[in-house]
């Protein structure tokens, strides 16, 4: 009896201990719940025609306007320099063959550029086919051509090229001034030449001048990354349509990587550009000959209009000048264009150019703190020195 009683209060005792242990560690298996993680159930959200929804691209855009961005390979010879005596001297030879040799192979650059037409018609920069002897043509599909230039514009960093090849495929444009700032969009093109490559930003600003890229700038701000080789490439919106052509970067290094702050010509722009080039070889722009400045708060307060800036002062009129038979004098004030602001110098630069050579156009002028009008027949931009 006594061996019975030792044996039941070992098992009690070994039973209230696990009994202890689990209510220590596990209550919830005291309490009769199902342990967390024991049962999973996967939640599918189903769409109305029963298929799962993918998650949030932009695919379908970068999809239909990838085949219209194509990569552009220039050449340049390097010009052949005198051949110094020495050259053939096998001493000198061993010691600066290679550079001498290096010397005369072709220079090469990279870029990109936009198929806009059908036809074969290409947007891509001025400088990136800048005194080039020879252009390569790339597309998506993997076909390559050579490419003539139709024209180039380097007071607005644009060019034109052309291709024969069928079948090409074609970037649709977005709707004028379609682009708002906080709307997303994609940079495609391609980057150090490491293939086609798209990227992803919003629209960070509009309007972007006084930069000293171009004469005529109306940039278009991204922080979508451009890196050098993307410059003539395509800014899309989500849609798949033509914003924008890359220009350039701001970077700290020269040919240096993007910080985040990228530049696209509007497409309203280069559709301008390229039409006039196409049908007449070069843009013409309007002119009226005159000299411009910067209004300040202190220009505005020796001239009396407190509270002010707007306009362009009026420093020169060159004589003979569609400005000086208008009857435009020193010291005017530029305000509008045919009823449009002028809100500085760049602005003003932007609205003569855009006026039809030969046309006339309404100018009003601020002159001793009254507004006149001034009827002016525009000229023709002169053509502009090149700047080394």
């Amino acid at each position: 009896m006594r061996k019975l009683w030792l044996v039941f209060c070992q098992t009690a005792t070994v039973c209230l201990a696990a009994l202890f242990v689990v209510g220590t560690l596990r209550p919830d298996l005291l309490n009769g719940n199902t342990p967390q993680g024991a049962v999973i159930t996967t939640v599918k959200q189903m769409t109305g025609d029963g298929a799962a929804p993918r998650a949030a691209s932009y695919s379908d855009a970068a999809k239909k306007a990838m085949p219209a961005v194509v990569n552009i390979f220039t050449s340049q010879a390097v010009k052949a320099q005198q051949r110094h005596p020495l050259m053939d001297d096998p001493v000198f030879r061993y010691f600066f063959g290679d550079q001498a040799e290096a010397q005369s192979q072709p220079s090469t650059n990279l870029g990109s550029g936009v198929i806009v037409s059908e036809s074969g018609y290409i947007l891509t920069n001025s400088h990136v086919v800048e005194a080039a002897d020879s252009i390569e043509v790339a597309l998506a599909d993997t076909r390559r051509v050579n490419a003539k230039v139709v024209g180039t514009d380097p007071e607005s960093d644009l060019a034109v090229l052309k291709i024969d090849l069928p079948k090409l495929p074609a970037i649709t444009f977005a709707p004028p001034d379609g682009a708002r700032v906080g709307d997303v969009v994609l940079a495609i093109g391609n980057p150090f030449g490491v293939g086609q490559t798209v990227t992803l930003g919003i629209v960070s600003a509009l309007g972007r001048s006084h930069l000293g890229i171009n004469t005529f700038e109306n940039f278009i701000q991204t922080d979508a990354a451009i890196n050098p080789g993307n410059s003539g490439g395509a800014l899309v919106d989500i849609n798949g349509n033509l914003l924008g052509i890359n220009t350039a970067i701001y970077s700290r290094t020269p040919g240096g990587a993007s910080l985040g702050i990228g530049f696209a010509i509007p497409a309203s722009t280069a559709k301008t550009v390229m039409e006039q080039i196409i049908q007449n070889g070069s843009v013409q722009r309007g002119w009226i000959g005159v000299g411009v400045q910067e209004m300040t708060r202190e220009i505005a307060e020796s001239f009396k209009l407190p509270g002010t800036t707007r306009g362009a002062l009026i420093t020169e009129v060159f004589r003979g000048t569609p400005a000086d038979r208008g009857g435009m004098k020193v010291g005017d004030v530029l305000v509008a264009v045919d009823g449009k602001t002028v809100t500085d110098s760049s602005t003003m630069l932007n609205l003569i150019a855009a006026l039809t050579p030969g046309s006339q156009a309404t100018l009003r002028v601020i002159r001793e703190r009254k507004e006149i009008d001034l009827k002016v027949t525009v000229g023709k931009r002169p053509k502009q020195p090149r700047k080394e």
